[in-house]
């Protein structure tokens, strides 16, 4: 008889944001069960914070069966999601970075995202949107049960489990209750007890910028502009340069003012004035201020992401400058990942061992990302000091200043608000579960890279057939992908180790699809479920096959 306690569920999730909530959907599509513990309430709306949906973030809740209700929902379907630089919110536009809002958004290649390989292109959609459809999605989940005014006091771990002490916040007075899990995740923001508990640090630059921001109710901005609205418009002129952002397209806007180097606090410049001037209105427009949003921009990224049983995902990981909008985006790209992690140890057929591999896969993506957004904050910072002189004037000084100043804030950030790069870009080469060859993977930028099937890298999409994308072809652990024509026995061998490792492997015969991207030129790939190639080869044998599945059960 097993003398390991009863486990109250596989696992334990502290702080029910976006990340929280995106973990718990990926084990549940598992059949893994989860507790959710978060101090809000069951229907508070947070921060305006998140503005974003990256296109891998929407590759994920496609797989979850969300990224419809996510794309049908926030700014009006004929909202342009452009990104506008202008000498004030009302003036005159100098540049404009095209991306189509909802209604084209998945016909029209035009832009510099449209001809993305992704079936998810990006969708501008804030936070206050995103968090509510995703819990509704967990309450209709039996394997999630939601704690909501619960807090963590503390936790143990031993070499079975975790056992964390847990308030009712309702109940400030009862005692605190004790809850079992084989496994913990702190989701659970930059001020983590969770990854205080384990010993872990936030490491890098504790400040790169400070940004006075405030959420407004205005539902007369729009019908002043001279130019047509946009998602982002950003304000560039001598006096004040700042931003906003259109929440619902009509009447609330988030307006961040970033603060210049002598500027030491969030009041040290009069709040009324900058976004007046950010505007560009007088003493007479009318605006109500919603909330106060102000936040330091920072490069900080924990030490570590596991002590034990317990993890660390989202801002609880990492903490840097908005910028490319990647702060949430990887914090959901942590928790497939280590849901897929995990669900491997629950489903009983990964060594203990295989769990180092979420450190060692996301560890350096979120210093590489991190690096890519502070440069970023840097180069912009230096545009705002570096405003031409002649750029507000109405002569052929000020039109050429516009227009050379214009094409240079459109270079700088069109490789940001569409992030090629940062979206299928990056790639995984220190995992112990991968099985790397002699190539390695090619470079990315923010903005730009080179599609690859190289282990470690995403598997590049093709559409198999009308609306059917490889990734919704994959299986739940691992798809091998099958080029070469009458193939059944040359992957026998493999099904065969697999069964024997009750490690989970689907076959997907792709031999006859007329569209192969050029980068498949090997007769194999192995795909894990999150996109990532595994393994590539143009033989299968007893003997290899043996060891791809040794290697990727991490034995």
């Amino acid at each position: 008889m097993s003398s390991e306690p009863q486990k109250d569920a596989p696992v334990l999730i502290v702080g029910g944001g976006p990340v929280g909530m995106t973990m718990a959907l990926c084990l549940a599509k598992r059949g893994i069960a989860s507790y959710l513990v978060e101090m809000r309430t069951a229907d508070a709306l947070p921060d305006v914070k998140c503005n974003h949906i990256a296109s891998r973030s929407m590759e994920l809740f496609r797989s979850l069966g969300i990224s419809q209700d996510l794309r049908a929902a926030g700014l009006p379907d004929d909202y342009p999601h452009d990104v506008s630089y202008r000498i004030s919110t009302l003036g005159e536009e100098i540049a404009r970075i095209y991306i189509p809002g909802r209604t084209t958004r998945l016909t029209d290649h035009s832009g510099p995202d449209g001809d993305w390989p992704t079936p998810e292109p990006p969708h501008r959609l804030n936070q206050r949107y995103i968090e509510p459809i995703l819990r509704r999605h967990v309450q209709k989940q039996a394997l999630i049960t939601c704690l909501h005014r619960h807090q963590v006091l503390a936790f143990l771990q031993d070499e079975n489990g975790v056992t964390a002490q847990i308030q009712n916040l309702e109940l400030p007075n009862a005692q605190a209750f004790t809850l079992n899990a084989a496994y913990m995740v702190g989701c659970d923001g930059g001020r983590s007890m969770v990854r205080k508990g384990m010993g872990a640090k936030l490491v890098g630059d504790e400040v790169v910028q400070r940004v006075q921001s405030t959420c407004i109710r205005a539902p007369h901005l729009i019908a002043l502009m001279k130019s047509p609205p946009a998602w982002a418009m950003f304000t560039v002129n001598p006096r004040r340069s700042g931003n906003i952002y259109a929440i619902d397209g009509k009447e609330v806007w988030l307006i961040h003012n970033y603060l210049r180097d002598h500027e030491a606090d969030f009041e040290s410049v009069d709040r009324d004035w900058a976004i007046r001037t950010i505007l560009g209105v007088g003493d007479d427009f009318e605006y109500e201020v919603m909330s106060k949003e102000d936040w330091f921009g920072r490069r900080l990224v924990s030490d570590k992401l596991q002590q034990g049983r317990i993890f660390v995902a989202g801002d609880a990981a990492h903490l840097w400058v908005p910028y490319a909008g990647y702060g949430m985006n990887a914090g959901l790209a942590d928790a497939s990942n280590l849901a897929w992690h995990l669900a491997a140890q629950l489903e009983f057929w990964a060594s203990p061992a295989a769990l180092s591999a979420y450190e060692k896969e996301r560890h350096p993506i979120t210093e590489q990302v991190s690096r890519f957004a502070m440069n970023h904050a840097h180069a912009m910072s230096k545009r705002r000091r570096e405003i031409p002189d002649h750029l507000e004037e109405d002569s052929p000084l000020g039109a050429q200043a516009r227009v050379t100043f214009g094409q240079d804030l459109y270079d700088l950030n069109v490789q940001q608000y569409c992030c090629a790069g940062l979206n299928f870009g990056y790639f995984y080469d220190q995992s112990p579960i991968m099985v790397y060859d002699d190539e390695a993977a090619p470079d990315y930028s923010m903005g730009s890279f080179t599609a690859s099937t190289v282990p470690g890298c995403r598997a590049p999409h093709f559409w198999l057939e009308e609306g059917r994308s490889l990734y919704d072809a994959l299986g739940p652990a691992y798809t091998l992908l099958c080029f070469k024509p009458e193939f059944n026995a040359d992957v026998s061998a493999i099904q065969k180790a697999a069964a024997d490792a009750s490690m989970p492997l689907k076959i997907l015969d792709v031999s006859g699809h007329p569209k192969i991207p050029p980068e498949y030129r090997h007769h194999f790939a192995l795909v894990r479920a999150d996109a990532h190639t595994v393994w590539r080869g143009d033989q299968v044998t007893a003997e290899n096959a043996q060891h791809i599945v040794a290697k990727l059960c991490g034995f």
